[in-house]
């Protein structure tokens, strides 16, 4: 589904990402993980192209996403708050994100209904309200909502678990397995919180300082070794 070979990105003739070979399969729940500076987020600016590597390439479904508009009308993500439209309603975002898939308002109305119990009843029946009006925590529900409701095909979410309060962080878990499980997406998400990817995804990667150094096939140890990776004492050592 997803081919990266030979990926780099730099900056001021920085590295920041160097992934010499990366595949993700049609149908995975991937996870990303790695400490700030990564490469996690310009990975999936580049998968996007919203920005341009500076050698190598992303395919998905065989199509150079520098290259193609294929891959685009499969493909719906949430990075951060500027995705959003703020001086929009989430009503309003809601269906202008349906009709730019094809959807009617009618059937993005539908779609919601399954999403009632994330958005919670201030962002559902407040229909007056602007987005740039809400709380950190329910501007990242509208957006998270607002990439899925599209059902994509490859689905791409940056640190969805950010800003949530705990009940809506189990939600979005339980939300991101039934969708995998029942549509067969391809779900990226990357997250700083090891326990939300480990309970979420089978198969995980680690970034650190732009380059893959584990490619995790999740089991009941998985949790421990990225923690212990992690760990204050071994950085201070």
């Amino acid at each position: 589904m997803i081919t990266v070979k030979d990926l780099v990105k730099e900056y001021n003739q920085r590295v920041v990402l160097d992934i010499e070979s990366l595949q993700i399969n049609e149908g995975e729940l991937f996870g990303l993980v790695g400490n700030n500076g990564a490469g996690k987020t310009t990975f999936f600016r580049l998968l996007l192209d919203l920005i341009r590597a500076s050698k190598g390439n992303i395919h998905s479904n065989e199509n150079d996403v520098s290259a193609s508009e294929t891959w685009k009308d499969y493909t719906s993500s949430y990075l951060d708050e500027s995705f959003l439209i703020g001086f929009l309603t989430p009503y309003e975002y809601f269906h202008f994100i349906g009709e730019t898939y094809g959807f009617s308002k009618a059937d993005i109305d539908h779609k919601l209904l399954d999403y009632k119990s994330f958005l919670t009843e201030e962002i559902v029946n407040e229909k007056k309200k602007y987005i740039r009006d809400f709380s950190k925590g329910n501007k990242q529900k509208i957006g998270i909502v607002s990439s899925i409701i599209t059902e994509p095909k490859v689905l791409v979410l940056d640190e969805p678990f950010d800003g949530l309060d705990p009940t809506s962080q189990i939600l979005l878990k339980r939300l991101l397995v039934k969708l995998n499980a029942q549509t067969k997406a391809t779900i990226l998400i990357s997250s700083h919180d090891l326990n939300h990817v480990t309970e979420v995804c089978p198969r995980i990667v680690l970034l650190e300082k732009g380059k893959v150094l584990r490619d995790i096939t999740n089991n009941p140890n998985t949790l421990a070794e990225l923690e212990l990776y992690f760990a204050p004492d071994k950085i201070l050592e």
